[in-house]
């Protein structure tokens, strides 16, 4: 059994944030060392500015490439009708990622350190290959979205695609050598070119808005229509990621919020503010790419649009812009490229988390990538856009496989006063938080048996 370590958690806190963290930090590869690099100091309006950042990480997460399949598949075949499961998955979503930046602040470790601690030795590297799993398997969904769009933008053929997002490394790198504050810029600045594509997008579709607002109101037909009761499981199955729960309790850890009981509730209550809005704008991308399902493809018949070469194409004809599938493809590239930063920082807060091994990022990068291409490159070769579509799906299987291996975690080990001191999450917040973690757990279970099984 490994030695509990609970007592240290409380005892943990940044130390003093100097400005120069990431110089000091330039080519190391441990992204423990820039934690506590970004100052927190000022008015209470500066210090909640400070926090603003890491929530927009997170949020990539819910809106990558392996999310628009569902969303697309549930506008297209039901409308606006499945509006409200985006609302309700991103509601659970907001919960479980309030949990990481309290675990974060209250004991300085991320979920990756403290599962390694909490658990005995062979739970700890079972769940590491775990989460290596999954951030390959979000890896994949990310190397298929980008290489799809380059295919969309420019033509580049599916198998090149794939191949040319290894070059995505060098991207990695700079952003890196700059400081985490670029990262997050380069993050938000795509996040609002995507929205900006929908936004443009949505309003050359001219959805009915009456509809929408019913659409995120609960419908029984969500419980006694069989079809669209299986996209919704698929919409809350997809939704939380499990590299976010990881990414999200090291990362709140780049400020330097101080070690006092109220510049530590300070912390989580403005890092939860960050997470949430950022989500809340999550939102927006994921109920955009539904809407403009609903609006240009059931609206007009095409009930069955699910790959995302196959919306790109029909976009022109029914919104009769050529500009439409552009800002699709854009924005699918963008989705692109952000989850390329996300999975890379998540890989290096797993290994040195579960295992404390430490590799170069750009070696990290380059290791994960290739177990991503291999798959990709070879099911694009020999089956084309139907086998991508294909992989594409399976890959949030796989997702969905593992996910129970860092909800359960996180909700009992933020539910222990041992571990958590004064910071524990409250019965209310405990309780939620089961229960949510309980229904996507339940939710996933169902979507990957019906996958086996089906």
């Amino acid at each position: 059994m490994r030695r509990d370590v609970s007592e240290d958690f409380g005892a943990a806190a940044p130390a003093a944030a100097p400005e120069s963290g990431w110089r000091r930090s330039r080519g190391l590869a441990s992204l423990s060392e820039v934690h506590s690099s970004i100052p927190v100091a000022g008015t209470p309006w500066r210090r909640m500015m400070a926090f603003l950042g890491p929530g927009y990480l997170v949020a990539v997460g819910y809106m990558d490439p392996g999310n628009w399949a569902t969303s697309l598949a549930g506008g297209s075949r039901f409308g606006y009708a499945l509006l409200f499961v985006a609302l309700l998955s991103n509601v659970m979503a907001i919960v479980l990622q309030a949990l990481c930046a309290r675990l974060a602040v209250a004991t300085g470790r991320d979920l990756a350190q403290a599962c390694c601690d909490a658990y005995p030795k062979p739970v700890g590297y079972a769940l590491w290959a775990l989460a290596e799993l999954a951030i390959v398997a979000t890896d994949l969904a990310e190397v298929i979205g980008t290489a799809i769009g380059l295919n969309l933008l420019f033509g580049i053929p599916l198998e090149l695609g794939v191949v040319i997002t290894a070059l995505d490394v060098f991207l990695i790198l700079y952003l890196q050598n700059k400081g985490f504050r670029w990262v997050e810029a380069m993050v938000v600045a795509l996040i609002g070119v995507i929205g900006v594509c929908f936004l443009l997008q949505i309003a050359m579709a001219h959805p009915d808005w009456g509809q929408v607002i019913r659409g995120f109101a609960p419908t029984t037909e969500l419980v006694t229509n069989p079809d669209m009761l299986y996209l919704a499981l698929g919409i809350i199955g997809a939704t939380v990621m499990p590299h976010n729960l990881f990414l999200h309790s090291s990362i709140v850890q780049t400020r330097a919020y101080g070690h006092t009981m109220p510049e530590k509730r300070e912390a989580i209550r403005f890092a939860t503010i960050d997470s949430t809005l950022a989500l809340l704008f999550a939102l927006t991308i994921n109920a955009s790419i539904l809407i403009l399902a609903a609006a240009a493809f059931h609206k007009t018949g095409h009930v069955d649009v699910e790959e995302l070469g196959q919306a790109h194409k029909l976009l022109t004809p029914l919104l009769g812009s050529t500009l439409a599938p552009t800002l699709f493809g854009i924005a699918l590239l963008c989705c692109g490229l952000n989850s390329t930063v996300t999975a890379t920082l998540s890989g290096q807060i797993v290994m040195e988390g579960f295992i404390n091994f430490r590799i170069a990022p750009w070696l990290r990068r380059l290791v994960t990538r290739g177990l991503a291409i291999i798959p990709a490159a070879a099911v694009t070769i020999a089956f084309g856009d139907a086998g991508t579509a294909k992989l594409l799906i399976l890959s949030q299987v796989v997702l969905g496989l593992q996910l129970p291996f860092a909800v359960i975690p996180l909700v009992l080990i933020t539910a222990s006063r041992r571990k958590m001191g004064a910071l524990v999450s409250p019965r209310w917040l405990t309780a939620s938080s089961a229960a949510i973690a309980a229904i996507i757990v339940g939710l996933n279970i169902k979507l990957v048996a019906d996958f086996i099984l089906g």
